[in-house]
């Protein structure tokens, strides 16, 4: 599904301006990494994709599709319906711990059934296939009946993507999805997620604070400074100067390969640009 945005600013309550006049596009079946410093507006751009928090009240607007999820500082008449075509995956998983993993991702598809079942957390069997058929994909199906507090993080973010599944999304918002995983699991995670790109022509936007990942797994690399769009292109033209002005001093440290990276899992037709970023510093 493509995502057109359309000069959106944010400007919170005390005068502090989040975004700043971002224009961008995503094609459909598009996988897209978001970088940039700590409040550099990656997680408030997400959430107004998302139709989570509204824009300033200016001339702008945020589309899917051919619908407009909001405009000029409103939200638009089909949210719900919009909504439930974007699967959002949060940093801190958002699962509820004492409830069965496959109950959490069933949780997916309540858009499409009786609130009453909702309520009671009652599925069907055909529910409850479709659920275990998204875990065995993302790898956990052995974990279904187990409290969701019980998985590691790793599983736990597995387990929410899986959600997005059920929900049968069809773009898919990650806010640092691996920020507090080990770099194995970190990278379980993105594969998962560049396999729902590839696969099923899933628009996939992430945002990332590691760019080393964001070079192995997104073609694309929209980076932001101070809620404004500084670089918008392909991931393997990023150099060294650039990730100097974003970052300072970590730019390097950030660059460092993923140790339990093989080549064998990055997704086709992607390359590793490392030795031509080292080069350019």
């Amino acid at each position: 599904m493509k995502i057109e945005i359309n000069g959106i600013s944010k400007t919170f309550k005390g005068g502090y301006q989040a975004l700043d006049n971002i224009a961008l596009t995503f094609a459909p079946g598009e996988m897209v990494a978001l970088i940039g410093a700590s409040g550099s507006g990656k997680s408030t751009l997400l959430r107004h994709i998302s139709g989570l928090i509204t824009a300033n009240a200016d001339k702008n607007d945020i589309r899917l599709g051919d619908q407009v999820l909001q405009a000029n500082g409103v939200i638009g008449r089909q949210i719900r319906h919009l909504r439930s075509q974007i699967g959002f995956v949060f940093q801190q998983f958002n699962l509820v711990g004492r409830l069965p993993v496959l109950t959490n991702v069933l949780t997916g598809g309540i858009a499409r059934i009786p609130l009453w079942r909702s309520c009671f957390r009652i599925f069907t069997k055909e529910e409850k296939a479709l659920g275990l058929a998204a875990l065995a994909r993302v790898g956990i199906a052995e974990h279904a009946y187990k409290r969701a507090s019980a998985l590691s993080g790793g599983q736990q973010q597995r387990a929410a993507i899986a959600r997005t599944i059920v929900q049968q999304a069809r773009v898919i918002l990650a806010d640092e999805p691996i920020a507090s995983l080990d770099p194995e699991s970190a990278r379980r995670v993105m594969q998962t997620l560049a396999d729902l790109n590839r696969q099923d022509g899933t628009t996939v936007v992430v945002s990332l604070h590691q760019v080393d990942v964001a070079l192995r797994f997104c073609p694309r690399t929209v980076a932001l400074s101070r809620g404004r769009v500084v670089y918008d292109g392909p991931s393997c033209e990023l150099t060294i100067p650039m990730l100097r002005d974003l970052y300072g001093a970590e730019a390097e440290e950030l660059l460092s390969p993923a140790p339990v990276k093989a080549a064998s899992d990055v997704p086709a037709g992607i390359e590793i640009s490392l030795p031509t970023l080292a080069a350019a510093a």
